[in-house]
């Protein structure tokens, strides 16, 4: 891919209608251009042959499509396929396909690395090197293998999204508009520890599901696992949430990872209840998988299900997810870290 060419991929609407009457081209070109990317997902300019030959020249000489292949695959015995793409010169991301019966989900990222620094994620410990543009974004989608099986699209790979919000919200739409994908916005879910200023600006300007990082119910116990804790109250969150209606097309739901002896007792039960009581949500309680260098450990199933039906007994909807490609690391950053490392090594040499 020639970086000195800007891409086409991740434009909207308007963007793309920028460049063409730029170029002194009819302003309805840029559906037709939009036709070709969202739609029929072409590789390369030459591809859209509605446009005239001299056309498709001069586009050429300033944009490209922008897709680029993963450069790497890790398969699961589950069917998870964990995904490396080239993001910039040593530079990598991971994204996560999680086949499941009539569903498939891709877990896409965000950013190169992450500034939140939660102690249980792998990302977290690379540090923050760059954050993703709306073209890197969506080629997590346009160039997977799978992509005609994709049913839901989550923002819960590598990145904080409400740090990179206007290429993420410029994904969403591109996602949901009738140029675009046109998907139904039930379709993305987009992840957050709850930056408060993005959390505010997201629910206002889009329509997608919400997932938050929660992890503890105690402000000091959720500090020291997660450090934007200290600038972000989940208190002050959950007050903020309240102020918005999930009852009908946005679903609200929390992430929480049970850790053994240190959240899953039945004192954070009882808290997690009175924190979330009349909010319309569920929680997700999830495994944890170990990572290096981290001193956690995950429960047992028995001690997940009586943790899950104490939340449901006392009126606040709660589900265990299904753990998926342990084996391949999928829920952390490893492939990526390790990719990092040996660019690092191969630069030095």
């Amino acid at each position: 891919m020639d970086n000195k060419k800007a891409p086409l991929l991740g434009k909207t609407l308007r963007e793309l209608q920028e460049v063409v009457v730029g170029m002194g081209l009819p302003k309805f070109t840029a559906g037709q251009i939009a036709s070709w990317l969202y739609g029929k997902k072409v590789a390369s300019i030459d591809e859209m042959t509605n446009l005239s030959l001299k056309n498709r020249e001069r586009l050429k000489e300033a944009y490209e499509v922008g897709c680029s292949a993963p450069v790497e695959a890790q398969h699961s015995v589950d069917g998870t396929v964990k995904y490396l793409f080239r993001v910039g010169e040593g530079q990598y991301v991971e994204s996560v396909f999680i086949p499941d019966d009539d569903r498939a989900t891709l877990c896409v990222s965000s950013q190169v690395g992450c500034k939140m620094n939660c102690l249980f994620c792998m990302t977290g410990k690379q540090g923050f090197s760059a954050h993703l543009t709306p073209a890197q974004i969506l080629n997590q989608l346009y160039s997977l293998p799978e992509r005609d099986r994709l049913t839901n699209v989550v923002f819960m790979g590598m990145g904080e999204p409400f740090d990179n919000l206007d290429a993420v919200l410029r994904a969403c739409e591109i996602l949901t508009a009738d140029y675009g994908y046109a998907w139904s916005p039930k379709r993305i879910t987009v992840s957050s520890v709850g930056l408060k200023k993005g959390l505010r600006r997201f629910l206002d300007e889009s329509g997608c599901h919400l997932a938050i990082s929660l992890h503890s119910p105690f402000p000091a116990e959720r500090a020291t696992l997660m450090p934007a804790e200290r600038a972000w109250s989940i208190t002050e969150v959950v007050e903020l949430l309240r102020g918005y209606d999930f009852s009908k097309q946005r679903r609200l739901s929390f992430e929480y990872i049970v850790f053994k002896g240190l959240n899953d007792s039945e004192r954070h039960a009882r808290e997690l209840v009175r924190l979330l009581k009349g909010l319309d949500c569920r929680i997700n309680l999830i495994r944890f998988h170990a990572i290096p260098g981290v001193d956690l450990e995950g429960v047992d199933r028995d001690q997940m299900l009586a943790f899950r039906d104490y939340l449901t007994g006392h009126g606040v909807f709660a589900t265990v997810r299904a753990s998926r490609g342990e084996d391949i690391f999928a829920a952390c950053g490893m492939l990526s870290s390790l990719s990092q490392q040996k660019n690092d090594n191969t630069s030095k040499n």
